[in-house]
């Protein structure tokens, strides 16, 4: 199982993708970091000030689906298999894990620069700063996210293996039919892996579900979906 992982984190790892996620996602905790620090008005809150340290789960989770459905899309899933020389539902889990290893890394990168730029431009802001539990708080809540994203849209791209289809898809979600559900039922948005991730990084607070349990919520969903991919790899055909 350990070679497996490694052979699959040198996959991950080299691919060009992967630094075009890594700078836009660096690219995105700048940018929130000086919208909602600057732009957005009088933060008092802690829960407000968080939200200029968020990152975008949901751009670890279409980095996910794309390297796990280009797997299918650049026939590199059935050498891969024959190579191992294990089963297959083996073989996706240690990819799982290569892309939750790798989202810890992309995650670690954006959380350094929103705290980077963050924290600082806080310190105009009314109120008391943040202290070294909550930001503490801050970055493990954002690591979980990113983890959890990318292990989840990795299982995601096993499952669909249409990088287009599979983005298209996960972009209505979030950014269409989830406010919609939202404006109607919040809890009901919260559930979700999109409500959950969004109030475990921060970016959504003063909701009806902690910290903790959105990150019950989205390990759960991760452990769904990555339990069907497992399951459907076993009776698929890798071509």
């Amino acid at each position: 199982m350990i070679a497996l992982l490694r052979g699959e984190l040198v996959k991950t790892l080299s691919t060009r993708t992967l630094l075009a996620f890594l700078i836009g996602g660096v690219g995105f905790s700048l940018l929130n970091a000086v919208l909602v620090a600057v732009a957005s008005g009088t933060l008092r809150g802690a829960s407000q000030k968080a939200e200029a340290l968020s990152t975008l789960p949901i751009l670890l989770m279409v980095w996910g689906l794309v390297g796990a459905a280009g797997e299918h899309r650049h026939r590199t899933a059935a050498p891969a298999a024959l190579v191992a020389r294990r089963g297959r539902a083996t073989l996706l889990l240690a990819r799982l894990a290569a892309y939750g290893v790798t989202g810890l890394g992309l995650g670690t990168v954006m959380t350094g620069a929103s705290l980077a730029l963050g924290l600082p431009l806080l310190r105009d802001q009314p109120g008391p700063d943040l202290d070294l539990a909550q930001i503490g708080t801050v970055v493990a809540a954002n690591l979980a996210a990113c983890v959890l994203s990318a292990i989840m849209g990795a299982a995601i791209g096993a499952l669909i293996r249409n990088q287009i289809v599979g983005v298209v898809v996960l972009l209505v979600l979030n950014f269409a039919v989830i406010p919609l559900v939202a404006g109607a039922q919040e809890g009901l948005a919260n559930l979700t892996p999109f409500g959950a991730s969004s109030i475990l990084s921060g970016m959504t607070h003063d909701t009806t579900l902690s910290i903790a349990a959105a990150g019950a919520v989205l390990a759960a969903w991760t452990v769904i979906v990555a339990g069907g991919a497992l399951t459907s790899e076993r009776r698929r055909d890798l071509a």
